[in-house]
């Protein structure tokens, strides 16, 4: 499909269809991460031990963080193209894009320089003690270093409805950790800096492909070229303003990873971190479909709504919201029904097994209404709707996730473990209001 017809499909396409084979790329895209993150586990379990693997889970939060501002450029950057090439502004649409690329490798570098100044702080705040400190300020210094190339910018090729290239800018960079992992991990017997270096070859590999894609490739819509990549400050406010939710939805999960794990270390010790980096990658995996859901959805709003086709818009994102609901309790039910074995192939250690398993069955009752919150802030964000998704943002993390967390983990290990569905529950439900309010007309273009 050329260029131009595949932005031009956005607004022509059936909208299940488009759907269908848009989820089904974005999909297979971040099933990718999800499958490195089962593996990185599995080869840091296996091969390095189960603390080992608590302090890689440890230190995560901080690529979580760094993930959030990029997704934050992202799809505060995605939204303005969308709706700029949906209006046929290409002028627009190259310096959204330029400015999205240099405000992100701007302050990816100086999140990078403040986290390796301040390591020792910082990891001691994550949660990180005793035995598991060395390593996980092992595992963070790399992956500190390696900010600067944490994204290859997918969401703005989806933008453009390059759904193809957005793929392989997962697959190929995912291919190459999986790759890299035994090579350094098992081969070169690094530990923990090898699961950091195994991730970092492949954000390497990813942000070589951004770059081409954006800059040196010439058959294109439009090109960014060198004036485009001095950020437009007043494009710069409304990408951050889009994109904003996206961020504190990020540091949300972030904070929430962070209390998590000072929390459980008090009611568990080591054994319940254990537990816990298991049944986290087993969610992330899980939760990548719902993710490939709101990520097919985001162009065809976004699209639509700039040519001013709101019905497309809308259908799209009705049938996105059954979807996720579905394969959440598809899933939940799978996971709920083999916690034992599914966690038995992460440890050989029949305790951290058990504890997992636990952790598993209660978590997995939280999949149905885990995309729910993510769609309902991509639905306004597409459409150029900051403040409904910042409040929603805000609102799951401060006011629903984090208290329920706090007030069941004075019931111990299992009462954290409840905290998940107790509080996704809570915020679906919010979601759900949020969804159904109506807001008025899109805003123009600038």
């Amino acid at each position: 499909m050329r260029r131009a017809d595949a932005a031009a499909a956005l607004g022509t396409a059936p909208i299940g269809s488009l759907l269908a084979r848009n989820s089904v790329q974005t999909t297979l895209s971040v099933a990718t991460y999800g499958v490195y993150a089962l593996t990185n586990a599995f080869f840091v379990s296996r091969w390095v031990g189960p603390d080992a693997l608590a302090s890689v889970n440890v230190a995560a939060p901080l690529l979580m963080l760094i993930g959030a501002v990029a997704t934050t450029v992202g799809a505060g950057g995605a939204s303005v193209l969308s709706r700029a090439l949906g209006a046929r502004d290409l002028s627009r649409a190259a310096r959204a894009t330029g400015t999205s690329l240099a405000s992100y490798w701007i302050l990816s570098a100086l999140f990078g320089v403040l986290g390796i100044v301040f390591l020792d702080p910082l990891v001691r705040l994550l949660g990180a003690t005793g035995e598991i400190e060395q390593d996980a300020k092992a595992y963070a210094l790399i992956l500190l270093a390696g900010s600067i190339a944490a994204t290859g910018f997918s969401s703005l090729v989806r933008a453009e409805g390059r759904m193809g290239f957005s793929t392989l800018e997962w697959i190929i960079p995912v291919v190459t950790q999986i790759g890299l992992d035994p090579v350094f991990i098992i081969g070169f017997h690094l530990g923990v800096r090898g699961a950091a270096l195994g991730t970092v070859g492949g954000q390497l590999v990813s942000a070589a492909m951004g770059f081409w894609f954006f800059v040196l490739q010439r058959r294109r819509l439009y090109r960014v070229r060198p004036r485009d990549l001095v950020p437009d400050l007043r494009l710069l406010r409304e990408i951050a303003a889009v994109g904003a939710p996206t961020f504190v939805a990020g540091l949300g999960v972030t904070v929430l990873s962070v209390v998590t794990n000072n929390l459980l270390a008090v009611a568990g010790g080591t054994l319940a971190l254990s537990a816990y980096a298991i049944a986290a990658r087993i969610g992330t995996f899980v939760a990548m479909p719902q993710l490939g859901i709101t990520q097919a959805m985001q162009p065809i709003v976004g699209y639509n709504y700039g040519a001013g086709r709101s019905d497309r818009a809308h259908r799209a994102a009705s049938l996105s919201l059954r979807v996720s609901v579905l394969y959440g309790a598809g899933a939940a039910l799978v996971v709920a029904l083999a916690a034992r074995l599914i966690a038995g192939a992460f440890t050989t250690d029949p305790t951290t097994a058990d504890a997992a398993a636990t952790a598993l069955r209660t978590i997995a009752l939280a999949y149905p209404f885990g995309g729910l919150v993510g769609l309902t802030a991509a639905w306004y964000q597409s459409r150029g709707y900051a403040r409904p998704s910042f409040v929603l943002s805000v609102g799951t993390v401060l006011v629903v996730k984090l208290p329920v967390l706090l007030a069941l983990s004075t019931y111990g290990t299992q009462g954290i473990w409840w905290a998940f569905p107790v509080g996704e529950a809570v915020s679906a439900v919010a979601a759900w209001w949020l969804w159904r309010r109506p807001i008025g007309e899109p805003p123009s273009p600038a």
